[in-house]
């Protein structure tokens, strides 16, 4: 995909200090839980159990202060790649939301430089995969799964990692719009459905990350959508419980099947963002 270069005055860029004590589980567990099964097909309470160890580990919270955007920015090629995607995602849907009146608000995007982090929903740890924490609106993003993707997926090519940018954007879109929220409301009442409605969120931010395509199909290599669309579906729940060895099982996805995943980024790239949001209509 043919981006402009990253400008650092349209986008919040930083990287992770080290996380201090925390006490109790936050609500990074969930997510880093949903992040593992989705990247790695990591059964989810193995890795609940993994953010706890991080949280009865004790150190100094630092986070980083005044940093040289420019400089992580051009720290190495993945990270450059990833400015020049939030600079376009920025202002891509800022326009949008302009144009249906809604008021829009940036993310910010950490890399992850330490073993142990501090977000704004807990403390983290490294090598969990991409993810996004709504209480401070921020994409963090360890540039060397990259290269765990490429092998998933068979993809070398950059559109497999700004689709990975895009949808943990998308959940940027899920919770400045408020469909987090209510989505959350809905799992705290109806409990037996929070798997369910979990992929719904995960195939909507998939839908997304096709708007932003779909909006940009100028700058669409020949063959990114391939790159894209086999990276949906090496991540999707199916492909990975197979690939640990078991059964598929429907009842336990948290994010979709391969199918799935790849009618929602197909059905983005029409362009449309109001197709997406017709995911997640329930009731």
């Amino acid at each position: 995909m043919r981006l402009n270069p990253f400008d650092t005055s349209k986008i919040n860029v930083g990287t992770t200090g080290r996380a201090g004590k925390a006490g109790g589980v936050g609500c990074v567990t969930i997510i880093l839980a949903a992040a593992g099964a989705l990247f790695f097909g990591v059964d989810p309470m193995q890795t609940i159990g993994i953010v706890e160890g991080v949280q009865q580990q004790s150190g100094s919270t630092q986070t980083p202060q005044d940093e040289d955007e420019q400089a992580i920015c051009t720290s190495n090629e993945y990270a450059s790649e990833t400015c020049a995607a939030l600079t376009s995602l920025n202002e891509t849907w800022a326009q949008t939301f302009a144009q249906q009146g809604i008021e829009f608000r940036q993310p910010s995007l950490r890399f992850v430089t330490s073993q142990r982090f501090q977000t704004g929903c807990g403390p983290a740890s490294v090598g969990l995969g991409p993810f996004y924490c709504p209480a401070n609106e921020t994409i963090y993003i360890d540039t060397g799964f990259y290269d765990q993707l490429a092998q998933m997926s068979g993809e070398g090519g950059d559109f497999a990692r700004l689709y990975v940018v895009a949808h943990e954007y998308g959940h940027h879109i899920q919770t400045i719009t408020g469909i987090s929220g209510q989505i959350r409301s809905v799992q705290n009442a109806n409990p037996g459905q929070a798997n369910q409605l979990s992929v719904l969120m995960e195939l909507q931010s998939d839908c997304y990350a096709g708007v932003w395509a779909g909006k940009n199909r100028d700058r669409l290599d020949t063959g990114d959508m391939r790159e894209g669309l086999r990276a949906a579906s090496a991540i999707g729940d199916d492909t990975l419980q197979r690939q640990s060895g078991r059964q598929a099982d429907p009842e336990s996805f948290t994010h979709g099947s391969s199918e799935q995943r790849q009618q929602a980024l197909q059905l983005g790239l029409q362009g449309d963002d109001r197709a997406c949001d017709r995911i997640t209509q329930i009731g």
